[in-house]
């Protein structure tokens, strides 16, 4: 059985936004980039064609990730998330005690993360961490440069 990949609506819908630009306008370029190298002539010197070829096999690859991504989709139904406890969908403020400043996190299922735009994953060491904790807990989280602590200030949605 394949595993089920947790996401909220709005990556859901950007999923299926990049699945569609993917499959119609993408492949079209693609296509256009391969027939105008093939019409330079002998293929096996022909290192547009080559290049052409290998893109085509990346945004292919592309989309059958996206498509098993959203067939083993479970949305999380963020209307349902208490402010209780940090679930996936939760945005967290915390103090990272040993730096003594504040950050603020959306926890998220693994594809969506992007850390970049305060975005972790679930399956982070710090999204892991954070699952079912409340606001007041200190959850220390063992990195690759050592343990850091950070104190739970608000949790919402």
């Amino acid at each position: 059985m394949a595993k089920q990949v947790m996401v909220t609506a709005e990556g859901l819908k950007q999923l299926e936004e990049e699945l569609d630009y993917l499959k119609g306008e993408k492949r079209k370029e693609i296509a256009e980039k391969i027939k105008v190298a093939r019409s330079y002539g002998d293929l096996s010197e022909n290192s547009e064609y080559d290049d052409a070829k290998n893109e085509q096999a990346i945004l292919e690859a592309r989309i059958v990730t996206i498509e098993a991504t959203l067939k083993n989709a479970v949305i999380i139904d963020e209307d349902s998330i208490t402010n209780e406890h940090i679930h996936i969908g939760s945005k967290v403020r915390m103090e990272n005690i040993s730096m003594g400043r504040e950050v603020e996190y959306k926890i998220v299922g693994s594809n969506e993360s992007n850390p970049s735009q305060g975005k972790i994953s679930d399956e982070s060491p710090v999204g892991m961490a954070l699952l079912g904790h409340a606001v007041g807990d200190v959850v220390e989280v063992e990195t690759p440069s050592g343990v850091i602590g950070f104190k739970v200030l608000e949790i919402s949605r």
